[in-house]
């Protein structure tokens, strides 16, 4: 289907959908609490989740979450039931010692396709520069960029890693300028300009966000692996000051979806569908895009992508999927 629903419309749906299946909602799995948490491609992934379950037969709660209060609660208390979206590098080691220990267990590793850190820039720039194939490559063209990367608002953790990056490649001999943008704003407004003005644009951001699928932007290939020291990372390449960095491609992103030790023993056809579902990035993009373009709140966004996408009913089997398409 191609439907554009606006903001009032998927809302609906979204509330049909869930009063829809109510009626199924308790023997067959229980109930079930999900963190939404407070960025946008979580939110929707929640809400999916949500509707999806509820048409299983589960009595499904959403609860507010964040990466740490999340993975603290369902380490120590064993709630909520699932994680759908968990950003795992600030909690990696306690995160495997629960795996470990059984009290938590991981659906899903990369829940998404094609997220994580890196550095970036507008698609006219590789159409008239088809040969900047790699970070060394575009390093050797500041004058392409006016000498400007964009690195991350200095209350962000990530300025550190790009200024270690940047000094470790010399970036400043070669001609290139660090910008702070100051904020979040700053960042996307740089982005938006030169995407307007046909300007070009280089510098750090991530995915899935709907500022990538906005503006189509592309990735550039990092051409050095990530370190094999990975305390040097840690503990300079990360850091606010780092004496002497040493080149190192970005920290994989891990992400996962995390489920409590009782939510693994509750219902082998939810786990099934956790460990089924990967959302192929270029259409959870497209997605952030319609929910900021239509002021959408995750609920809204998870009925738009499920009324307008096919690839969610090759996770459930028939019945379910003839279910949730009833609702909608």
């Amino acid at each position: 289907m191609n439907v554009r629903l606006t903001t009032k419309v998927a809302g609906a749906l979204a509330g049909a959908l869930l009063l829809s299946t109510t009626a199924n909602a308790g023997s067959a799995c229980g109930k079930v609490s999900i963190a939404e948490m407070n960025w946008a491609s979580a939110a929707m992934i929640a809400n999916v989740d949500a509707a999806i379950l509820t048409a299983m037969g589960c009595d499904v709660t959403i609860v507010t979450g964040d990466t740490l209060p999340t993975f603290t609660s369902m380490n120590e208390k064993g709630e909520p039931d699932i994680a759908p979206e968990l950003w795992a590098n600030s909690v990696s080691e306690a995160l495997d010692s629960a795996v470990d220990a059984g009290r938590m267990k991981i659906a899903i590793e990369g829940p998404i396709t094609g997220l994580g850190e890196g550095w970036w820039v507008l698609p006219h720039t590789l159409d008239a520069n088809p040969e900047l194939t790699s970070v060394a490559a575009v390093l050797e063209r500041p004058d392409l960029f006016g000498g400007k990367f964009y690195g991350c608002p200095a209350v962000w953790g990530c300025q550190h890693t790009n200024k270690s990056f940047f000094d470790a490649r010399g970036m400043a001999e070669k001609g290139w300028t660090l910008v702070d943008p100051g904020s979040s704003a700053g960042l996307t407004g740089s982005i938006a300009k030169a995407s307007e003005q046909g300007e070009n644009w280089f510098g750090y951001y991530w995915s899935p966000t709907a500022v990538i699928g906005q503006y189509g932007m592309v990735q550039i290939p990092w051409d050095v692996p990530f370190t094999t020291d990975t305390d040097h990372y840690d503990s300079c390449l990360t850091q606010p000051e780092c004496a002497d960095p040493q080149l190192s491609a970005w920290k994989a992103a891990r992400v996962f979806t995390v489920i409590s030790e009782n939510m693994s023993r509750k219902n082998a056809e939810v786990n099934a569908y956790l460990a089924a579902r990967v959302f192929p990035g270029e259409i959870l993009n497209g997605e952030l895009v319609w929910k900021l373009d239509n002021n959408a709140t995750g609920a809204d966004t998870a009925a738009h992508f499920l009324a307008t996408s096919d690839v969610w009913e090759a996770w459930v089997s028939a019945d379910v999927a003839a279910a949730v398409k009833a609702a909608l």
